[in-house]
């Protein structure tokens, strides 16, 4: 089974403000939390079904460091997508750079992303490259089985429990909630380090056109970026539970909070 694996290096900590720019380095980034349980999930099958895992991220050099996390993992093999031409790209712009690195790379018999990122948040990078890819997709998985063509699938999503069944390939994203990620051993970021290899591509050894990635490629152009202050007053009720409890009741229906 061969396996590959879009991961994402975010930006900690909340965004810079609309003038200014931000610079990645080491120490404000790191690899997407939900990413994680994707990597994880296709250790797991790798360990049942043998096979290969390849982890792909688009960004500035800095995101090695997130490549190189993913190697101490577990991963096989790593590959930077790293382009002047790709910044400033939306999700559309994203996913089609990603969409080339895969084929670059492939084929797989299965393409699994995080549910979201941590940084943006849209949810949308999964579906759209999976649609460049034109590969069938499932999102929200809790659970993979299956042996040679024939592969099912749990997806919980809005309370119900889905059942799916495919033949490779597919892409899905997986439920940060689906699988707990394993911790990173010492001999694994030794090995990684020692003996791991990022592979670098470029738009040109992708064969992606640049008008269909960074600022060009992009359909939306986010307008404004601003913190959100939050103001927040904590007042304490005193006296004895009881009187508490019965001031708290007041106040809140006062404010129409209860019915």
């Amino acid at each position: 089974m061969e396996i590959a694996v879009c991961i994402k290096s975010v930006v900690l900590g909340p965004p810079p403000d609309a003038a200014d720019r931000l610079i990645r380095t080491p120490e404000n980034s790191a690899l997407n939390p939900f990413d994680r349980p994707a990597l994880e999930m296709a250790l797991r099958l790798r360990e049942e079904h043998n096979g290969s895992i390849s982890v792909l991220s688009m960004g500035p050099e800095v995101a090695e460091e997130a490549l190189y996390e993913c190697l101490a993992m577990g991963a096989d093999r790593a590959a930077l997508l790293c382009d002047p031409a790709l910044a400033g790209g939306d999700t559309l712009a994203t996913s089609n750079a990603l969409a080339a690195g895969i084929t670059k790379l492939g084929p797989f018999d299965l393409v699994i992303f995080g549910a979201r990122t941590a940084d943006s948040d849209t949810g949308q990078v999964g579906p759209q490259t999976a649609g460049a890819l034109r590969l069938p997709l499932l999102t929200c998985v809790h659970s993979i089985e299956g042996e040679g063509n024939t592969w099912k699938a749990q997806r919980r999503a809005e309370g119900f429990v889905e059942t799916y069944r495919w033949g490779p390939p597919a892409a899905l994203t997986i439920h940060p909630a689906a699988i707990t990620p394993r911790d990173v051993p010492l001999s694994g970021i030794s090995r990684a380090f020692r003996e791991g290899e990022i592979i670098k591509l470029s738009l040109e050894d992708v064969g992606l056109d640049p008008s269909k990635t960074g600022e060009q490629g992009s359909a939306t152009v986010v307008l404004d970026m601003r913190r959100q202050e939050k103001k927040r007053k904590c007042e304490f009720i005193e006296g004895p539970p009881e009187k508490q409890a019965e001031e708290l009741l007041a106040r809140l229906s006062r404010e129409g909070l209860l019915e």
